[in-house]
């Protein structure tokens, strides 16, 4: 029988199929008014995927826009519930598996949504953002991102990694800067995970996490996902081979148990393009980001399925790299 999946065997499309797949972390346009984007998560649902995260807000953007995106979003993917479901606990993602439909869970990329309110965890975990990282490349209240001099974790950010654990929400450091990400791991007590980050043994970049985090990070018993953008994956080469590469190193750095995916793919090319190039402070045009960024889309799942197969891995650890390390924090956290 041969498979629907371009260059892909049946026997691997049976495995797909078998698995749960889950892409941690890929952006909309930040407009509320704008959801003339998402019928495009249907790619996700074309390359297997059984579950998803989408981006509602980041430091680089007002904190308030990210309630706006929150409600944007859920009103949409309501009104498609043919082809979509909100997750909000476990049997969501069961059901979407079971279903054929696409899961959709939130994520926010820095602190600052939270206006420095404790209390904004509980309110956007109940709107169904599941992780949150820490800092997005530059300092904020909690601590230090990754292209910033970092100072380390603050004391308000202890207290955000205090009601992140009590409330559910998972803890992401991708994004964060090196001292920061280390005194998070030291200091809590639950998994912790870096939701699209690559080794900077295998692409030497600021955005890219050393082999000491990676390790700190599966002692937590949390999982690496890694990214799909060129220029973290090295040469701006957003292939396959490449982000494969990458994942075979962490795998034989930490294990299979604490490797996941989180493309990081943006639909709107033109937005990140003008957006990169409009905030040098942010992304500095030095470290590479001028040079315009390759993404990997979600197309590739099958084939990094396949990839992995050739290179002898077994099923069982291809499962849980494509999501079941994914599954296993959300059970393990989640409330």
């Amino acid at each position: 029988m041969k498979s629907r999946y371009l260059d892909i065997s049946s026997q691997t499309e049976q495995l797909i199929n078998e698995s749960l797949m889950w892409d941690n972390h890929a952006c909309m346009p930040l407009r509320a008014d704008d959801t003339s984007f998402l019928p495009q998560l249907q790619q996700f649902g074309d390359a297997g995927v059984d579950i998803v995260s989408l981006n509602v807000g980041f430091d680089a953007v007002a904190w308030d826009n990210t309630p706006l995106m929150l409600a944007s979003f859920r009103d949409w993917i309501k009104q498609h519930s043919d082809d979509y479901i909100l997750v909000d606990n476990i049997a969501a993602i069961q059901k979407a598996k079971a279903e054929g439909k696409l899961g959709i869970t939130f994520d926010i990329e820095g602190a600052c949504a939270l206006n420095g309110q404790l209390d904004m965890i509980e309110k956007y975990y109940e709107l169904g953002v599941r992780w949150m990282l820490m800092a997005y490349n530059q300092n904020n209240a909690v601590g230090g991102g990754c292209q910033d001099n970092d100072r380390g974790l603050t004391e308000f950010g202890r207290e955000v990694l205090d009601e992140m654990t009590r409330t559910g929400m998972v803890i992401c450091c991708s994004h964060t800067g090196f001292k920061t990400t280390m005194e998070v791991m030291e200091y809590v007590n639950q998994p912790v995970i870096f939701s699209h980050s690559n080794p900077s043994s295998m692409c030497k970049h600021k955005r890219n996490i050393k082999d000491e985090a990676i390790k700190a990070c599966a002692e937590t018993g949390g999982v690496i996902g890694l990214n799909g953008i060129g220029i973290f994956l090295g040469n701006n080469d957003a292939s396959v081979e490449n982000i494969v590469k990458h994942i075979d190193y962490v795998v034989q750095l930490v294990g299979p148990d604490h490797v996941g995916i989180g493309l990081d793919y943006v639909f709107d090319q033109q937005e990140v393009t003008d957006f990169v190039k409009d905030n040098p402070q942010i992304f500095p045009p030095e470290d590479g980001y001028a040079d315009g960024i390759d993404m990997l889309a979600p197309a590739a799942f099958p084939a990094i399925v396949q990839s992995l197969l050739d290179l002898g891995y077994v099923d069982e650890d291809v499962k849980k790299i494509m999501g079941a390390n994914h599954l296993r924090i959300a059970t393990h956290v989640w409330k």
